[in-house]
């Protein structure tokens, strides 16, 4: 198993899944992981991986490998993500792991990793595509500022090309949603199986904070998806409400997430919590006004767990599929989000039925158990 960025801790959405069906997978079968990092990991990051690792490698991306790989990247036409995530010597140790271990199967979490076993064709290989790069970093260019623009351009171009090239090298693909898997550009993309992500039973359990805010956010804070939807509810939501109080909680927030919360006495930002659970649960609205972005937001998945009643978009909702109005709220734009919140807030019935709803939906319907099992069905074909 090889991935782009140490599983642990889980504070973005790639670790998330990589740690979730590393620790199913390792239920049967003995894996070796390959983990590369630009990141110094600590002991106790990496005791809570190597539980479920026969044999754990850490590898490191050094500048001048990174900026050597980069520079390429200009020359060969390969996408920048690519480049970045390579190494030589992560790849001579991929190969003798391969050459000295009896392997039986190669699962790689993302197109970055896809250049160290794209020409390794003894062993089947499966590729987690996980989202649309492509696409993902297309929807963010108009956000850019001009002296952007163009890289972000060339990147989004070199990843949609990129996409339908590595395609054949692999013999299984998934990714994580069937929105995601119609914007590979594949003439054979139906073959890739949409495999979605789970739920830790944890947010299943009852856990009793008090609601001290109005509105609550929750995500990696230096992911432009999350500061985007972050700053469009400040911005356009806040003000349609005077006496309501938003809390922001996430990894790494950007400084503009933290200007915005010094700025504005009616935002509260935690950074990194400990227990995510009681950020949730202290909110009595959960928004996610996703406007750019692909994959699936594990944070809708966990708010509506915990019954707290949820707003979001369809780019976010279309991953989910929860049904409009019965398990979750949707608005295409900020006025319908503003109205749907206002539906919520006036009428305590409805938001008690959506937030009861909204857990059993996702009870049912989304466990890393019953992901991963398909995902073995898959490998073993």
């Amino acid at each position: 198993m090889i991935v782009s960025r140490f599983p642990y801790p889980l504070e973005k959405g790639d670790k998330l899944r990589a740690y979730h069906q590393l620790k199913e997978l390792s239920r049967y079968y003995a894996i070796t992981l390959v983990a590369l990092t630009d990141q110094n990991i600590s002991q106790s990051q990496l005791d809570q991986v190597k539980q479920y690792c026969e044999t754990l490698e850490v590898c490191k991306l050094t500048f001048f490998s990174k900026m050597f790989n980069l520079f390429a990247c200009f020359l060969n036409q390969k996408p920048f993500q690519t480049g970045y995530f390579y190494s030589w010597r992560a790849k001579r140790t991929i190969k003798n792991i391969i050459s000295t271990k009896n392997i039986d199967h190669i699962f790689c979490q993302l197109i970055r990793t896809s250049e160290y076993v794209k020409d390794e064709h003894r062993i089947p290989k499966t590729l987690d595509y996980m989202d649309a790069l492509s696409t993902g970093i297309q929807r963010r260019i108009e956000k850019q500022p001009f002296y952007k623009k163009w890289l972000f351009r060339s990147e989004a171009k070199r990843l949609f090309k990129y996409e339908q090239h590595i395609f054949d090298y692999f013999e299984h693909k998934i990714i994580i949603s069937e929105q995601d898997k119609n914007l590979i550009h594949h003439p054979d993309r139906v073959q890739i199986i949409c495999i979605p992500n789970g739920i830790d039973d944890s947010f299943l359990e009852k856990h009793e904070a008090e609601k001290i805010y109005d509105f609550v956010f929750v995500g990696n804070m230096s992911y432009p998806p999350n500061i985007d939807a972050v700053v469009s509810i400040v911005d356009n939501i806040l003000p349609k409400f005077p006496d309501a109080t938003l809390l922001v909680s996430g990894s790494s927030p950007h400084s503009s997430i933290v200007s915005l919360a010094k700025q504005n006495p009616k935002v509260t930002l935690t950074g990194w919590v400990e227990d995510i659970r009681t950020s949730y649960a202290q909110g009595r609205i959960f928004l996610a006004p996703m406007m750019i972005g692909t994959g699936m937001q594990n944070k809708l998945l966990e708010a509506m767990a915990m019954k707290i009643p949820c707003v979001t978009t369809p780019l976010a909702n279309n991953a989910i599929k929860a049904k409009h109005g019965k398990e979750i709220m949707v608005g295409a734009d900020i006025d319908q989000i503003i109205e749907a919140i206002h539906q919520l807030k006036d009428d305590n019935e409805l938001s008690e039925s959506i937030a009861k709803a909204g857990s059993k939906f996702v009870e049912k319907n989304y466990s890393w158990e019953k992901s991963v099992r398909e995902l073995r069905q898959l490998m073993s074909s």
